[in-house]
């Protein structure tokens, strides 16, 4: 962002900390910059006032994925083992951070000791099924592991609509009319 005559105007994030040159053209302002090839035109906005800025979403660049999308990333060799695991360990990781779990190193050296003994899949799996019904207790990944491993296959139904309860929101269609 920069400011000019009181108001305040975003320009291309790659020249943050760059010199750039602002001037007024009828109602609108005009901001060049100096690049390779010349000074050219990098943002155009209508004036504005203090307390109004102007701004164009694109001029940000990505936002960072913030508190509640973070991907974890590995920091010791322990962590990597266990993030290696697959997505299961990375979703199981940032469900039991949500939730105040305790242990977690323990508990994640457990996971990468289960997914030697009984495969990635399962462990993944598993580490998977914990983050989602939320059971981050001692025990609870060998216990889901043992459970899937001597469920019979048909006893494990998923959810759709064929098998749904649900009568749907057609009925509230002409609500209100």
């Amino acid at each position: 962002m920069i400011s000019f005559d009181g108001g305040e105007y975003s320009v291309p994030n790659h020249l943050r900390d760059e010199t750039v040159w602002v001037g007024h053209h009828g109602d609108e302002v005009v901001v060049t910059a100096l690049e390779r090839d010349g000074a050219r035109e990098v943002a155009r906005h209508e004036v504005t006032t203090p307390g109004n800025p102007r701004y164009v979403d694109e001029h940000f660049g990505p936002a960072p994925e913030g508190p509640l999308n973070r991907t974890p990333r590995a920091r010791t060799d322990a962590e990597a083992a266990f993030l290696s695991i697959g997505d299961g360990a990375g979703l199981w990781l940032t469900e039991a951070a949500a939730a105040g779990t305790s242990r977690v190193r323990v508990k994640m050296a457990e996971a990468v000791t289960l997914s030697a003994l009984h495969g990635v899949d399962a462990v993944d799996r598993a580490l998977g099924r914990a983050a989602v019904t939320g059971r981050f207790g001692e025990g609870d990944l060998a216990s889901i592991i043992s459970y899937e491993a001597s469920a019979p296959a048909e006893f494990f139904h998923r959810a759709d609509e064929r098998a749904s309860l649900q009568s749907g929101t057609s009925v509230w269609e002409g609500f209100g009319r």
